[in-house]
């Protein structure tokens, strides 16, 4: 017989990172008419790799409106798409990527469209997207969670990533993957999707003004009380 061992104590340790970061940067909400397509996501996503998300954002935007249709963008040559996506951090692969993206999907769905996840669990729609060129766990948590599928998928990056295992929340040398694994059972379950959206755009934050990857400002973090890797209180 299994002892109940009762919520774990990191749980609890989420629910106070979460008000502390809100206390220090505030609400971070994504309104309803800023989630976009599950297939906008997608793409976002793959051509984003150590892109701004402003930039990438951008890139999106751009290539639905210059062809119509993700279709017709699959449809581009190489060379023509990789034109297109000069901004983005790396361009040659974000184009060979999207494409070999955009044609699977065709293939398996007979068109750009990833309306069949509608009605499948988020762990096994999660699955199948990482079958695709390009998708990993932070794209697929991110088409999850961010799109119009509104789902409770936590986005990790690499920024955030940092934060909680810096704080002993995940393994130290875990990858996306494992970290979201670990991660995923700690979340209160009294959290909605916005809330995991909420919480990862707040963590990212934290990585990008305190947790920085080298000379972190621990002294002045709002999470220091429970981090186990900070200066010392």
């Amino acid at each position: 017989m299994q002892l109940d061992l009762g919520p774990d104590h990191r749980t609890a340790i989420l629910r106070r990172m979460h008000s502390r970061l809100i206390a220090q940067f505030g609400r971070v909400i994504r309104p309803d008419d800023k989630r976009r397509d599950p297939m906008w996501a997608l793409v976002q996503g793959v051509i984003g790799a150590r892109a701004k998300t402003a930039v990438s954002n951008d890139n999106a935007d751009r290539l639905i409106a210059e062809y119509g249709s993700w279709e017709r963008a699959a449809e581009a040559p190489l060379e023509e798409l990789k034109a297109k996506l000069q901004t983005a951090t790396f361009p040659a692969m974000a184009a060979e990527r999207l494409k070999a993206c955009l044609q699977e999907i065709i293939a398996q769905c007979g068109k750009a469209s990833l309306d069949h996840l509608e009605t499948m669990e988020t762990a096994d729609a999660m699955d199948w997207l990482e079958t695709l060129p390009g998708i990993a766990r932070k794209i697929s948590a991110g088409i999850m969670n961010t799109s119009h599928f509104n789902r409770k998928a936590l986005v990790l990056d690499s920024g955030h990533r940092r934060v909680v295992q810096r704080m002993g929340l995940a393994a130290p040398k875990a990858d996306t993957t494992r970290a979201y694994d670990e991660l995923m059972p700690l979340l209160p379950p009294e959290w909605s999707a916005e809330d995991l959206d909420e919480h990862h755009l707040l963590g990212k934050r934290l990585a990008q003004t305190f947790c920085r990857p080298k000379r972190p400002d621990c002294p002045s973090c709002p999470v220091r009380a429970d981090c186990e890797t900070g200066a010392p209180l």
